[in-house]
């Protein structure tokens, strides 16, 4: 009868912990990821000082009638079933593979899922150690494993920085052009992978700058 008694605390505790974790925290692979909330009208900056971005999950929209809410009615918190379909994909083209990223939490970048109802975008990230391999323009990229085979996580070609890839035509910060899948092709599951960093192969997404090609990946069991 003891024993019986002890183990449904230990289940009861075990339980109560899942359950606190649920609304509280969320745990990975690396231990307890990040968490950002951004109200309506603000941008969601996410960063990772060691690793780089991978989202675990996120929603705009409201699930609750306390997040966000300082000054404003009723009516504007009380649909707390509100949830963007497009919340996860859109965090993870903007920031996976990524140092740091920033989002604004508005309806031109996720659509309105709930007319009226004021929003917030809520994010949960960790920070993955993931090898990175950057190819400066018209040159040849060589990614290899030396055990495993690639798995990329993220790619980018374009320009993010005036550091990488230094030229005099590195005139902007805000070149994007998301080639993840395209390098998901190419290279995952192989041993090495070979690719030039080229308009021909990747299209022009900003004419005149001197771009690179960016990508974020492991190297994991055959």
């Amino acid at each position: 009868m003891f024993q019986s008694t002890m183990l449904v605390q230990k289940l009861s505790g075990v339980t109560l912990l899942l359950l606190l974790c649920q609304h509280a925290c969320f745990l990975s692979a690396t231990g307890i990821a990040k968490k950002s909330v951004t109200c309506e009208g603000g941008s969601a900056s996410l960063s990772c000082r060691s690793g780089f971005i991978h989202i675990l999950g996120a929603n705009y929209g409201r699930t609750n009638g306390k997040t966000c809410s300082a000054g404003r009615p009723p009516g504007q918190l009380s649909n707390v079933h509100c949830s963007s379909k497009t919340s996860l994909q859109m965090m993870a083209t903007q920031c996976n593979g990524r140092k740091s990223c920033s989002v604004h939490a508005v309806n031109s970048v996720f659509n309105d899922p709930c007319v009226g109802t004021y929003k917030y975008l809520q994010v949960s990230y960790e920070c993955r150690l993931v090898k990175q391999h950057v190819t400066c323009e018209s040159f040849r990229g060589d990614i290899t494993c030396e055990k495993g085979v690639i798995s990329v996580h993220h790619a980018n070609y374009g320009r993010q920085d005036l550091a990488t890839c230094p030229h005099k035509l590195a005139t902007t910060t805000h070149c994007y052009s998301s080639q993840t899948a395209r390098m998901r092709s190419r290279c995952n599951g192989k041993k090495s992978c070979h690719v030039l960093a080229s308009n021909s192969v990747f299209s022009d997404p900003c004419v005149g700058v001197y771009k690179y090609l960016e990508v974020a990946y492991s190297c994991k069991k055959a």
